[in-house]
């Protein structure tokens, strides 16, 4: 495809040439052949959409790919995950991580490559993921040669819920590696432009659902009955105070009721009430906090109506995630790799969320960093925002994905050779 960077000939690089990675490797991702690749393998994956720990053909298809590239492989990984590696086999080792997994959404986008899985999509840009770690991967594998460590290429399932990346780190895919990089497409940002900060930057996140039992009866002679109902709108009330009355307001929270299912007539008051929601928190103290508070209320709210409550957190269908909380030290670092290849005008702050990433457990392992890539185009109009059935991908923000990752983790390893002395190389002679 194309030769071997000549600033990458040899691993002793200056400054200047440390510098030079990020634009030129953004040039070759930029080259028709390899972003008409790219788009290729992004619409097949749009066009076979397949739901968490499904992902049989994604996973085949990146195999198949990885193959073509020469880039050896495990598989499988937490069911259907892929791990590659690229590089000398040793250290440093870095990572590079992309989800695989789709929504359980209808597509309403009509185009040639629509979903042609019914009531599954790609509304999340996974597809957009996948087709730039492999489009990094690419370009890593045409200077393998001057790469004195290991770069591990992460393709994760289930990360809409599913906590793959729970199961990739106790599958042991971070072992030796020191940093790990991952990326989430934005449609309201502009493109060619990055956004991220240090610190946390996406919630951690809890979900439960809890039934409150009273005793049914005719809703016009409420005196004979227990009712669910009433006690579960106290409940939903006083779990707001949670955060008005409890949490420091500079400790950002959120606790949201989504489900509330009482009876089925107008006359009628059930024996039960289902509620359920999620809970928000930047810190694991605070979620846990949150956690156990939830859990009071909810019971003492309903025996001051004289109804009884169980709560389920549901954490064997949908795990707490962690906070998303980005290492100082990479944050530095990935605004220099940034500038280097967009410029610094093009890095920019984001607010923190209350959305959250299952990247966060590669985190709480070691030093991670996540941003969000910009890929709004003004003049092509407004793209509809994630999980929309409407979504769409501007293709033209690949090559800079692509690139970016490829040079965070190629100046990783020439900025983090691990220092030897004689004697050290003299025993690896020897081995």
């Amino acid at each position: 495809m194309f030769g071997a960077l000549p600033i990458l000939s040899d691993s002793n690089l200056s400054s200047k040439q440390l510098s030079e990675i990020p634009k030129e490797f953004l040039k070759f991702a930029k080259e028709d052949e390899i972003f008409n690749w790219m788009v290729s393998i992004r619409r097949k994956i749009h066009e076979n959409p397949e739901l968490g720990y499904q992902e049989i053909e994604t996973s085949k298809l990146i195999r198949d790919e990885l193959d073509h590239l020469g880039i050896q492989y495990k598989y499988p990984v937490a069911v259907t995950g892929v791990v590659g590696y690229i590089g000398s086999g040793g250290p440093p080792f870095v990572a590079l991580r992309a989800d695989m997994d789709a929504l359980p959404i209808q597509e309403m986008v009509e185009w040639e490559h629509k979903s042609r899985n019914p009531g599954k999509m790609h509304a999340c840009g996974h597809d957009a993921h996948v087709a730039m770690l492999l489009g990094a991967a690419k370009i890593l594998q045409e200077h393998r040669e001057a790469l004195k460590g290991t770069i591990v290429l992460v393709f994760q399932p289930a990360e809409e819920g599913g906590a793959g990346a729970k199961k990739m780190v106790n599958a042991g895919v971070l072992k030796n590696v020191k940093a790990i990089f991952g990326l989430h497409v934005a449609p309201e940002l502009p493109i060619a432009k990055v956004y991220s900060r240090p610190g946390p930057i996406m919630a951690g996140s809890g979900f439960f659902e809890a039934v409150i039992s009273g005793k049914g009866g005719h809703a016009a002679i409420p005196q004979h009955s227990i009712d669910p109902i009433l006690a579960a709108s106290n409940v939903v009330v006083s779990l707001q105070h949670l955060i008005s009355r409890e949490t420091d307001p500079l400790d950002s929270q959120v606790v949201t009721i989504a489900k509330f299912k009482g009876g089925d007539a107008f006359n009628v008051i059930p024996d039960s009430v289902v509620i359920g929601g999620t809970f928000r928190t930047f810190s694991k103290e605070s979620l846990m906090q949150l956690k156990q508070r939830i859990e009071e209320v909810i019971i003492g709210q309903a025996a001051v109506q004289r109804c009884t409550a169980t709560v389920n957190f549901l954490e064997s269908e949908k795990p707490f995630y962690p906070p998303t909380v980005n290492d100082n030290g990479l944050h530095q670092y990935f605004q220099t790799v940034a500038a280097d290849m967009i410029h610094i005008s093009n890095v920019k702050e984001k607010q923190p969320m209350m959305g959250a990433e299952d990247f966060s457990f590669y985190q709480e392992e070691i030093p991670g960093y996540y941003y969000d890539l910009g890929m709004k185009n003004e003049t092509k109009g407004k793209l509809p925002y994630l999980h929309s059935p409407h979504f769409e991908i501007n293709e033209d923000a690949l090559p800079f994905g692509a690139a970016l990752q490829a040079s965070l983790a190629a100046r990783y390893i020439f900025e983090n050779q691990p220092e030897t002395t004689p004697l050290d190389r003299g025993h690896r002679d020897e081995l």
